[in-house]
């Protein structure tokens, strides 16, 4: 049983377009931070991440904090900013991640990373970078596990990249998407009343015709694909001025 829950990671943790109903934002590590207080009610619980971050900047802003927490479960989920940066270098975003689970892992904590899905199906105009998140997803299920580092594989169910799982960006999960990155968690930790279902793909939805699809991709492009290049070419991150939301241990209503 868990009493100390830290979350570490970027925009996915911090649970960006999960509206919390206070005008923050609630997302996956939040609602699997109720399913573990639905089983400890003394569950406390920090969430470090903040959005637009990379691995390293999460090993440095956030690791020793997360240290410092005495935490007994962690989960350390980074790396998607870096694959989507030009000139991406997976070798070094996996040592990041591979320093951050040697560091968790010596506290004593249960430490649980994952898999990112199939960007090419998530966003048919970034096809081009599927083989870095392939890359990276390899490295993750051979490094994690030699540091007894839990593994959400969550790349190999094509569920995870329904369109219903995303919001309108395409970057950030939608409040079902979140629910369902919570249940994979849920379920890999075991926790009572988990399952597997969150692996099972969801009703199909009618084909679009070939002009409301080029039409789709480029209004997707126009209102969300340019704003981010722009924020690159200009050095700017969306966690510029950013602080983490939840930066202390407290407890946890359950919802």
């Amino acid at each position: 049983m868990f009493s100390r829950y830290v979350a570490m990671g970027d925009s996915q943790t911090e649970g960006l377009n999960d509206p919390d109903g206070r005008g923050g934002f609630r997302g996956w590590a939040d609602r699997l931070a109720e399913q573990l207080a639905a089983v400890n009610p003394d569950l406390h619980y920090a969430n470090l991440a903040v959005r637009g971050k990379k691995a390293p900047q999460v090993r440095a802003e956030q690791l020793d904090a997360a240290v410092a927490l005495k935490p007994d479960l962690v989960t350390c989920v980074a790396g998607m900013n870096d694959v989507l940066r030009p000139g991406a270098d997976i070798a070094a975003t996996v040592a990041e991640l591979e320093t951050m689970f040697v560091a968790l892992r010596e506290t004593g904590a249960t430490v649980v990373t994952c898999t990112f899905p199939d960007v090419g199906l998530v966003m048919p105009l970034a096809r081009g970078l599927r083989p870095r998140v392939f890359a990276l997803n390899d490295a993750i299920r051979e490094v994690a596990p030699q540091h007894g580092v839990l593994v959400v594989d969550c790349a190999p169910y094509p569920a995870i990249c329904d369109e219903r799982y995303w919001s309108p960006d395409r970057l950030h999960a939608s409040p079902l998407g979140h629910a369902g990155i919570a249940a994979a968690f849920a379920d890999t930790l075991r926790l009572p009343g988990s399952s597997s279902d969150w692996q099972v793909p969801l009703p199909e939805l009618p084909r679009r015709s070939l002009p409301k699809r080029v039409g789709r991709e480029a209004r997707w492009a126009a209102v969300h694909l340019t704003p981010w290049l722009m924020r690159r070419a200009t050095g700017r991150s969306s966690g510029d001025g950013i602080t983490a939301k939840r930066p202390v241990l407290s407890p946890v209503a359950v919802a």
